[in-house]
């Protein structure tokens, strides 16, 4: 079940009508409060996001969905008329998983939709293989990620991204690399998505983000050593 938060109803309707007639069920809701009544019945498998809506806006609500354990890793997708470099950062910053600016076409949101839902699907049936990484702990099949034995909150792209660069550890992987792999398409040019998301995933690793090293002009790798992880703006 997909939700999908939008007080415009023409739009609202269009889109769960669309989704729905693809053959992936959608739900739509005018407020976010009666979003948060679906939630506490049934949990969706992907949301949809507005920025401009009444009683909160989209990103209080991003932000409430990935502070509570239970919801953090559901994949979200903001669909906004908002379309500013800064505003796609805010938005990833915060949690997003994906970001599609209006006006946008019906057959570009359901590639977007199934590609996330295919990537969650993936993650639930991954490799029982599990990773150690000095005090980085990292199990896809249990969707576990612990840093010295405490528990690490991720959204679905930041687990993505730590797996893929784990099971390449010790290589160079590029932005074109993480895009076609956890995404699934490329972004423009200007979209610094890659580089949000590697931010905020260093960020909550504490200590064991060091291990996340920038490679310039290229991309990221990760290996057990010592040192800081140097950024790049």
């Amino acid at each position: 079940m997909i939700y999908f938060v939008e007080d415009d109803n023409s739009i609202r309707e269009l889109v769960t009508y669309t989704l729905s007639s693809a053959g992936m069920p959608a739900e739509g809701f005018e407020k976010p409060s009666l979003f948060w009544t679906a939630v506490e019945k049934q949990m969706p498998d992907l949301i949809l996001l507005d920025i401009m809506l009444p009683e909160e806006d989209g990103l209080s609500i991003l932000r409430k969905l990935r502070a509570k354990p239970e919801t953090a890793e559901i994949p979200v997708m903001m669909l906004t008329a908002k379309a500013s470099e800064y505003e796609k950062v805010i938005g990833l910053d915060a949690g997003a998983d994906d970001y599609l600016p209006k006006p946008f076409g019906m057959m570009e949101l359901i590639a977007r939709v199934r590609a996330l839902l295919r990537r969650t699907q993936k993650s639930s049936s991954s490799e029982a293989q599990a990773y150690q990484l000095g005090s980085l702990y990292v199990s896809p099949e249990k969707h576990v990620v612990q840093v010295g034995g405490n528990d690490i909150i991720l959204t679905f792209k930041e687990f993505e991204m730590l797996c893929l660069l784990l099971k390449n550890k010790d290589i160079v992987l590029t932005r074109e690399q993480f895009l076609n792999s956890v995404w699934g398409y490329s972004f423009d040019g200007e979209n610094r998505t890659v580089d949000v998301h590697i931010r905020t995933l260093r960020q909550k690793l504490g200590a064991a983000g060091n291990y996340i090293k920038t490679i310039r002009g290229i991309g990221y790798k990760i290996e057990e050593s010592s040192g800081e992880a140097s950024h790049e703006e």
